[in-house]
């Protein structure tokens, strides 16, 4: 069984009328439920307001893949718990960060990097180009996504390069956005999908929960260790140790 946790800090959700209208179950439950289509899988919520942000050590040791929204509430999130996710995937755990998610504790610390990025928010139609349809994570979609609106993100986006890149974003007033790219750290997948912004339907969209859904199936662990960590080790192969260089 393939086990999912949504992450969503919960903060729009409660607080924002808009938001509140559009996903009247808060992000999270939107997403968690197209998620749950998927077979053979169960689907858990965590927020920002659970003791230990619902990651508690039991919950992340069992999630196979993990959805992260955050964007108000990023410096909320205890240093403990950063530490516990990023642990996770290093060992084998799957990642995938949505929107706002860029500027989280732990997408930096698995990135190495700042995260940041240019915005705008003017409702522009965003078209998101499949620039490699052959990856799973494109799988069942045409040659692009076409968004009506959404917050606009531009380059340059403080990443390292991707492992792979499987969107790039063109917006109306004419920026380009990495939109959909992979790593790999440790044994864990990550994926980083740029469409999201609250006050918009965007979860609701047929093609972004096929994304999710194909991006949850390519981040499952096909292997998780219990630790990553330097070991000492026996020689394979009988030496001599007596032996003179001379």
């Amino acid at each position: 069984m393939l086990k999912i946790t949504v992450w969503n800090e919960n903060v729009h959700d409660r607080k924002d009328k808009k938001v509140m209208e559009i996903y009247p179950k808060g992000m999270h439950g939107a997403i968690s439920d197209f998620l749950s289509e998927l077979p053979d899988t169960e689907v858990k919520i965590a927020t920002l307001d659970m003791p230990e942000h619902g990651l508690t050590q039991e919950v992340v040791d069992n999630t196979d893949v993990m959805l992260w929204w955050g964007h108000t509430a990023h410096g909320q999130v205890a240093d403990e718990i950063v530490q516990r996710v990023y642990d996770a995937c290093i060992r084998g755990m799957g990642l995938i960060f949505l929107h706002s998610g860029h500027d989280s504790k732990i997408f930096k610390k698995l990135m190495g990097t700042t995260g940041s990025l240019s915005w705008r928010e003017m409702g522009e139609n965003e078209r998101l180009w499949v620039v490699s349809p052959g990856h799973p994570i494109a799988k069942g979609l045409g040659e692009c996504i076409d968004l009506e609106h959404e917050e606009t993100y531009g380059e340059f986006f403080d990443i390292p390069e991707p492992d792979e890149l499987v969107f790039i974003s063109w917006f109306k007033g004419g920026d380009v956005f990495r939109s959909g790219c992979c790593f790999k750290r440790g044994y864990g997948r990550i994926f980083y999908f740029r469409p999201g912004h609250e006050t918009l339907p965007t979860y609701h969209h047929p093609d972004v929960q096929t994304v999710l859904r194909n991006a949850a199936l390519w981040a499952a662990p096909s292997t998780k260790v219990d630790n990553v960590s330097c070991r000492h080790v026996m020689p394979r192969e009988e030496i001599d140790v007596n032996c003179d260089d001379d």
